[in-house]
């Protein structure tokens, strides 16, 4: 049976040394042997204790028994992974190199762009206060997706409120500029949290941010949050209150979305149709003649000076001024606003004894200064 050293190194002296570790193999395995000639090393089977003196640069390789075979293992270690770069981190970092301003400096420089316009005082507002815009964009970072997307909003905001700043008004800059960062934040969330805007209206947006806080208060306090009860708390109709619920409590569908798992039907096939049918054409462009004739005959019953007023004031689609007209008759104001008034009720018997009241009542033309 031979025996092999393996490699447990230790230093001596300038060089690197190998205690010998007695391994026991079986078979052929009586000899080691590098590839290249220059790091080609025999081991001895008939010496227990050999010293091998190895380069400073520890090319030799690195020996390991598996499964009574010797096999080389590659001394290199593996890289260490890259780290994971974090955009949120590297933005605060670099916004925290921006000193904040004192009340004198930034009074002497919101002056400066106001008077003068200095871009370079413009510029110096806006970074001394990137980080209020970071602290209110927090409040909102549950409701968005991307926490750089809504502090980039809030940028926005703070550059409008450093053109809108007046500081001889005697108001701080952040003190201002925190309703014009909120403003635009506030605009983002509502635009971006469904593919389909849910606030387009001044109530519909009160509703988008104060429902599910209004419903957790009641809750608890012990009360029901019925929509009844939630309009009245928040000062808008029921009906307000039934819809926005339903646009948050339903997720977003595409119209291709199936029926049903067995189904080839999907939302798109139950969808009324825009176009018209063949008989509702039809009657439109019926309906739209017959008005026009009425409208042709009616002009035929009518002075030149109540023509004129009729075809311009009343159907015209840039309609002429009081102003204009009286200037063109030589008349007062008030005196073309009663003709007016009189081709108007003149055209509405006109059109209910041709049409019907149905149809009169649909055409009325209301008044316009």
């Amino acid at each position: 049976m031979s025996r092999i050293k393996k490699n447990k190194s230790v230093f001596t002296g300038q060089s690197k040394v190998i205690e010998s570790e007695v391994v026991d193999i079986s078979g052929e395995a009586s000899s080691v042997a590098a590839q290249q000639e220059d790091d080609f090393i025999v081991l001895d089977p008939e010496k227990d204790d050999q010293d091998l003196v190895v380069p400073e640069d520890d090319s030799l390789p690195v020996l390991e028994v598996e499964n009574d075979t010797l096999v080389e293992r590659s001394s290199a270690k593996p890289a260490p992974a890259p780290a994971r770069y974090d955009s949120l981190s590297a933005y605060l970092n670099e916004i925290s190199r921006h000193p904040m301003l004192d009340k004198t400096a930034e009074l002497e420089i919101a002056k400066r762009y106001f008077d003068e316009k200095d871009l370079q005082a413009a510029y110096q507002l806006v970074v001394s206060n990137l980080w209020l815009v970071v602290k209110i964009a927090r409040d909102y970072e549950r409701a968005a997706r991307s926490m750089l997307d809504v502090i980039q909003e809030g940028n926005i905001g703070l550059m409008e409120a450093v053109k809108n700043f007046d500081p001889y008004r005697g108001v701080r800059f952040p003190s201002y500029a925190v309703w014009w960062i909120k403003a635009y934040i506030l605009r983002f969330v509502i635009a971006n949290w469904r593919l389909v805007k849910i606030g387009t209206t001044q109530a519909q947006r009160k509703l988008f941010f104060n429902l599910k806080k209004e419903k957790d208060r009641l809750e608890r306090e012990g009360f029901s949050p019925e929509p009844k009860l939630l309009a009245e708390k928040l000062n808008v109709r029921e009906s307000d209150i039934i819809e926005m619920e339903q646009r948050l409590g339903s997720p977003d569908l595409s119209v291709h979305t199936p029926l049903s798992h067995d189904s080839d039907l999907d939302l798109l096939s139950t969808l009324p149709m825009s176009q018209l049918s063949a008989e509702d054409a039809l009657q439109k462009k019926e309906m739209q003649q017959l008005i026009h004739d009425s409208f042709e005959a009616f002009s035929q019953t009518l002075s030149e000076r109540d023509r004129i007023i009729f075809e311009e004031r009343l159907l015209g689609e840039e309609k002429i001024t009081l102003n204009d007209l009286a200037e063109r008759f030589s008349l007062s104001k008030e005196r073309v606003r009663q003709l007016e008034n009189r081709v108007r009720d003149k055209l509405k018997a006109f059109l209910l004894e041709k049409m019907g009241a149905s149809i009169a009542e649909s055409l009325e033309i209301t008044d316009q200064d």
